[in-house]
């Protein structure tokens, strides 16, 4: 494991799986404490999974530190930026972020309805 990211944070969005779970494991790998964000959801923006339970398996099994976080990075609250600063993406001495579009809506710009719309440029 390389030391080039010990002791900062990583958080990345859409971490449960594809490009966001490859970059939340590179990130661990180079020694960053990684929060993997995803909403748990289909890329149609139903149902609910725990796939960033998995990623942090992953990461945790290869000798990393990771904790999942389900939260919605796009609006203020879910993002850590109220006043608290409880939320986990603003945890250790300095924040690394690596950003991902944190969803998708699998289908062709103009079929979209405008909630799915709105949802994948929320998360941007």
């Amino acid at each position: 494991m390389s030391e080039m990211l010990e002791g900062k944070v990583a958080v990345v969005t859409g971490a449960g799986h594809g490009i966001g779970r490859g970059h939340a494991l590179e990130l661990a790998r180079r020694g960053a404490r990684v929060v993997v964000n995803d909403l748990g959801t289909s890329v149609t923006g139903e149902g609910s999974s725990k796939d960033a339970d998995l990623t942090v398996e992953l990461i945790t099994a290869r000798g990393g530190a990771a904790v999942a976080d389900y939260g919605n990075v796009a609006d203020e609250v879910g993002a850590g930026s109220d006043e608290s600063n409880e939320r986990s993406v603003n945890g250790g001495d300095s924040t690394f972020w690596s950003t991902t579009p944190g969803i998708v809506r699998d289908g062709a710009i103009w079929n979209l309805t405008t909630e799915a719309w709105d949802a994948v440029m929320g998360s941007m």
